[in-house]
């Protein structure tokens, strides 16, 4: 006969956290998913809102028509300001920390900003304590808008390299999308989705439909459509095992993609 596993409360009353048999207890308990028909989708900064209105007044309207049919999760990215925060930051020696109080500036503006645009269909624009509310927004009115960037602020772990953020507004977004066990995870770009160098400097670069994390990394593409951090993220999540990058610069790709179509560039984590 085999031993029954102590309960898990048992375990937490009397182990430490980094107990191994405390671990697997809790690696097996259930996981609750809080929004499991929810789509998070991350709005890029650089890619789309600072483009201004030729960009975001489309993707605007197509947003507003999906989410009759698809509760969304709004993340907003921060941009090509940010970058010039982190330039002047970086050269003034501050550390990473501070750079990601700055970075998280830019997204909450971008925020604002979209917020104000859907002001008129309903669409808010939440923070902080206000994400407490999410589930009463997708109730009322089948979407919300927050800032991409994750809270981490001056708890921002560096990187081992640079003082630049490591967890930015892609890995917010993902972690939203995972801690809410959302439905799916779509990255909003001015890419068809991730090639096999920059399109935007190679011609000859051809579009990947679709690929694992693993894959990525041995043909170095790692850090060339994603946040490096979303990948190790991907890989070990329990709800969001897959995210699609689209280009919102073509009308219809969104919509598309909502619906469950092939658009753009699915990463796996297997």
């Amino acid at each position: 006969m085999t031993t029954p596993t102590p309960a898990l409360e048992a375990l937490l009353m009397e182990r430490s956290l980094t107990d191994a048999q405390l671990l697997a207890a809790a690696e097996a308990a259930a996981d609750f998913r809080i929004l499991p028909d929810a789509t998070v989708l991350k709005i890029g900064g650089q890619s789309v809102i600072d483009r201004g209105r030729a960009a975001v007044y489309p993707l605007v309207d197509e947003i507003v028509a999906a989410r009759q049919q698809h509760p969304l999760l709004i993340g907003t990215g921060a941009g090509t300001r940010a970058r010039h925060l982190y330039s002047i930051a970086a050269g003034l020696n501050l550390p990473a920390g501070v750079l990601a109080q700055l970075g998280a500036s830019v997204a909450d503006q971008n925020a604002a900003m979209l917020g104000q645009l859907m002001a008129k269909h309903g669409i808010s624009h939440v923070d902080g304590a206000g994400l407490a509310a999410v589930p009463l927004f997708l109730a009322e009115v089948r979407a919300v808008i927050f800032s991409g960037m994750p809270p981490f602020k001056l708890w921002m772990r560096p990187a081992a390299e640079s003082v630049i953020p490591p967890y930015r507004t892609d890995a917010g977004c993902f972690l939203m999308a995972e801690q809410f066990g959302c439905k799916q995870m779509i990255y909003v770009k001015d890419e068809n989705g991730l090639y096999t160098a920059n399109p935007k400097t190679d011609k000859h670069a051809t579009l990947i439909p679709k690929i694992s994390v693993d894959e990525m990394k041995a043909q170095g593409l790692h850090d060339s459509i994603l946040e490096f951090p979303v990948l190790d993220l991907l890989q070990s999540a329990r709800h969001i095992r897959q995210v699609q990058v689209i280009n919102g610069l073509v009308p219809g790709n969104l919509t598309r993609a909502l619906a469950g179509e092939h658009v753009g560039t699915i990463i796996t984590a297997n």
